[in-house]
């Protein structure tokens, strides 16, 4: 089978609807404090950021246009990829480190902190593609989903960007940083799926 250009950026819009949904099905599970099978979500994740690095950094290199965008993909697929790494390998034994040993659990949420630094980053990465995919439809005639996808990409890109710098509470309860992000990922998948073939 060959990944054309056009069959590449759809995997990618399918990705990221998968990876917006499983980010939404896990943050529901976590609030009504449900039995969240961390490890299968997480694994899902990783795979899915592990094929989305790989499809939209073919897609960068295939295309004409919009090469900030993929490859902004194309990182935040990486990044993903060590955010979810951390949680799976280093959340358990370093909780389980701090409830033995006095002490240990300042080191522990720093780790805790380390894994929500990299998932902003990669929410901002995703928000930039998400801005770069908008205004690309808002100039083709599209305005609505293309004005939509930016303007959220936007309040996404500056929300996450303040988590990086400020901490992951500065916002309080509200969860302006992690639900822009998926907001914007689920509006990037609706633009990519709708892409013209300007992208050939």
């Amino acid at each position: 089978m060959e990944f054309t250009l056009k069959r590449t950026i759809s995997i990618v819009a399918i990705l990221l609807l998968i990876a917006a949904v499983t980010q939404a099905v896990y943050t529901a599970l976590y609030i009504s404090e449900a039995d969240v099978p961390r490890q299968l979500l997480w694994g899902l994740e990783g795979l899915i950021f592990v094929l989305m690095a790989a499809f939209a950094g073919s897609a960068m290199v295939q295309t004409k246009h919009h090469h900030l965008g993929w490859s902004a993909i194309a990182f935040a697929s990486a990044l993903n990829v060590v955010q979810v790494g951390v949680g799976l390998t280093m959340f358990g034994p370093f909780f389980e480190a701090a409830g033995n040993v006095e002490g240990l659990e300042p080191a522990a949420m720093s780790v805790v902190a380390y894994s929500f630094m990299v998932y902003n980053a990669a929410k901002v990465l995703l928000a930039l593609a998400a801005i770069v995919f908008g205004m690309a439809k808002l100039g083709a005639g599209s305005k609505a989903i293309g004005g939509l996808t930016a303007l959220v990409g936007a309040v996404a890109l500056i929300s996450n960007t303040l988590s990086m710098a400020l901490g992951r509470d500065f916002m309080g309860e509200l969860p302006l940083a992690g639900g822009s992000g998926v907001l914007a990922t689920l509006l990037l998948a609706v633009c990519l799926l709708t892409l013209s073939s300007d992208e050939d």
